[in-house]
């Protein structure tokens, strides 16, 4: 029912900790047009890896075959939130943020509130997952605030009437391509996004959008959206941008062609793959990882799921590089680990040591070659670029951190 460019991200439940580092927020907006600046807060959910690697797993195989990229609510290790707000004077949610979908909805845990500015369209929206979860209802338009410099008139939202799976999730943000959208509103060829509409009604100068998480081992384990640009304070050298891959399935979502080496042996050839903040691992192309697997000497921990090495392992670990539109980016050794602090959280021993690279469970050349995930996107600071699709990296003061 649902096509392939539908919803796709990973949801929150419970949490171990939660961090609350939401901007306060105003419904009057701003005058100027330069990039603003939405905090995020994170989620450490207490579910375990390993079911987070099988699902992770079968959203990255559900996306190559063309299907329902989405997975269960209850499976993601690490999650970033914003509080929006919806209506006039506003109702706060605290929402997912994913860059890998595109519609925004609210009302399944937390119920809509009506202002003057509510506007029922008369139109119907529903998003299918991948494993069966679902959320559906009425769309409306209504003002939605982000903070006090990011207010949007008329803004498409769902508000939901029946949702299955999603737990006690209130809503989401939807930050990817607009065509995404497609088949998901009734009488509806494409729904403007939030930051589509940001640029139309000139709050943001550029349809330009800036990551930047840290580390969860990390001090101060935030995160952060700049809308219209990018936060030069958080990178310590130049964005470097690549085109959006023409390779499908890739070319759907916030798509790019890399290849990588581990220290001075290619293990995957330049190839299309995705850059997704829903998902909390880097994935790579199954004859890829086998080569990884075997040069680190790290076996399969069936209990957690990911891959385990030794402290003499680590001594003798190789940095990964991933060369992306002419730049090389290295992810360290310590860049290549699971926090330590964080493996009893994901049920396993705290003593151990963790790989976050995974297997996709496709060999290379499927047009969906690799996913960088989170543990990718906490090293280096990302651009997405609609207005000139393409998607940027810079170097941050974590990307050589040695927190984990």
């Amino acid at each position: 029912m649902f096509p392939s460019r539908s919803l796709s991200s990973l949801l929150a439940l419970p949490a171990l900790a939660f961090i609350s580092l939401s901007a306060s927020a105003s419904p009057y907006p701003r005058t100027t047009s330069s990039p603003a600046t939405l905090k995020l807060a994170v989620r450490i959910n207490s579910y375990g890896i390993k079911n987070i690697a099988a699902a992770d797993r079968a959203r990255i195989q559900a996306r190559q075959a063309g299907g329902s990229s989405s997975i269960s609510a209850i499976n993601n290790v690490m999650t970033y939130t914003a509080d929006i707000g919806v209506g006039n004077p506003p109702t706060y949610y605290t929402v997912l943020v994913d860059t890998g979908s595109s519609n925004t909805w609210i009302g399944t845990t937390k119920a809509y509130e009506k202002t003057a500015t509510s506007r029922d369209t008369g139109n119907t929206f529903s998003v299918g997952y991948g494993d069966g979860s679902s959320v559906s209802g009425e769309e409306y338009t209504d003002t939605v605030t982000l903070n006090a410099d990011l207010v949007i008139d008329n803004q498409s939202i769902g508000v939901a009437s029946q949702s299955s799976g999603m737990g006690s999730l209130e809503g989401l943000i939807g930050l990817g391509p607009a065509d995404l959208t497609q088949g998901t509103v009734s009488n509806t060829y494409e729904v403007a996004t939030v930051t589509d509409n940001l640029y139309k009604q000139r709050t943001i100068s550029s349809e330009v959008l800036g990551v930047f998480f840290a580390p969860a081992s990390s001090s101060n384990s935030s995160g952060e959206l700049t809308f219209g640009g990018y936060d030069a304070s958080k990178i310590t050298g130049d964005v470097s941008y690549v085109p959006i891959t023409t390779t499908s399935p890739a070319s759907e979502y916030w798509g790019i062609n890399q290849s990588i080496r581990y220290g001075s042996m290619p293990i995957l050839d330049e190839t299309a793959g995705i850059v997704d903040t829903g998902t909390t691992l880097i994935y790579i192309a199954s004859d890829a990882f086998h080569k990884y697997q075997s040069a680190t000497g790290a076996t399969l921990n069936e209990n957690v799921g990911l891959l385990q090495i030794s402290s003499a392992q680590y001594e003798k670990l190789s940095s990964l590089y991933f060369a992306i539109g002419g730049v090389t980016y290295e992810l360290t050794p310590n860049g290549q680990i699971w926090p330590r602090s964080l493996n009893t959280a994901v049920g396993g021993d705290a003593n151990s040591i963790y790989l976050v690279i995974a297997d996709t469970g496709s060999p290379s050349g499927s047009g969906l070659d690799f996913t960088n995930g989170y543990c990718f996107l906490e090293r280096f600071y990302s651009v997405f670029d609609t207005s000139n699709a393409r998607v940027g990296f810079a170097t941050t003061q974590y990307t050589d951190a040695t927190t984990n």
